[in-house]
């Protein structure tokens, strides 16, 4: 009975937007995200599971302090999404689009901040387009590594955190954090959320209160 009443959740939260089905899950899945440059926002990153497995990369080098178009790949460099920035824009909009983006495109959705004063707390709103009543918000600090993903009745779909080394305890620093997506939400969309949070909050890793150096490669977890 427990078990389909839990396949039941998943399928009700799965008919909301769906970039790419082999990234919804039944169980709560948790991710590790390394960000793959130190110098210049919005670089690059590499995504692993709990066993170490790549799951995501982002591969967007350049002197640029941010970019107008990233694109969230699979291990295999297949890409799976691609987001925007509108411009212009006073909210900072961002869209989102399946696939590799072309001209003539229309996007799924669009992500914009609350209000165009301030940036030290991510407020933002996600606008699902072709799909009336379905949204969500952003809400937390990023630049800390720590906010969530609710829906339109306020039921958490992802959380971003700081990354706490598992054998030593010690808190990593903010270029190694952790995306955990909950059953249903499809985890591709919630690293294309994280990739427009890190362009929109454009922080900077010269003032990181990083405790410890990040490891190259998440270690398995258990």
């Amino acid at each position: 009975m427990t078990l389909l009443v839990s396949e039941l959740a998943t399928q009700k939260m799965k008919e909301g937007l769906v970039v790419e089905d082999g990234y919804v899950f039944k169980e709560e899945i948790h991710f590790t995200v390394l960000k793959t440059s130190l110098f210049f926002s919005g670089d690059g990153f590499t995504v692993y599971d709990s066993k170490g497995q790549l799951v995501f990369r982002v591969d967007s080098y350049g002197p640029d302090t941010t970019k107008d178009e990233l694109v969230l790949m699979d291990p295999n460099g297949r890409c799976l999404l691609t987001v925007r920035r509108k411009r212009p824009s006073l909210h900072q909009r961002w869209e989102g689009f399946k696939g590799e983006r072309v001209d003539g495109d229309k996007p799924i959705f669009s992500v914009k901040r609350a209000s165009i004063i301030g940036r030290s707390r991510t407020s933002v709103t996600v606008e699902v387009y072709d799909s009336p009543g379905e949204e969500y918000h952003i809400e937390g600090c990023f630049s800390q590594r720590c906010c969530t993903v609710i829906n339109a009745v306020k039921e958490p779909m992802a959380e971003i955190s700081r990354k706490v080394d598992p054998t030593t305890c010690v808190m990593l620093g903010k270029e190694v954090f952790s995306l955990s997506v909950k059953p249903g939400f499809d985890a591709a969309l919630a690293m294309g959320f994280v990739l427009i949070l890190d362009q929109i909050n454009g922080d900077s890793y010269f003032d990181s209160d990083a405790t410890s150096e990040p490891t190259v490669h998440p270690t398995t977890e258990d």
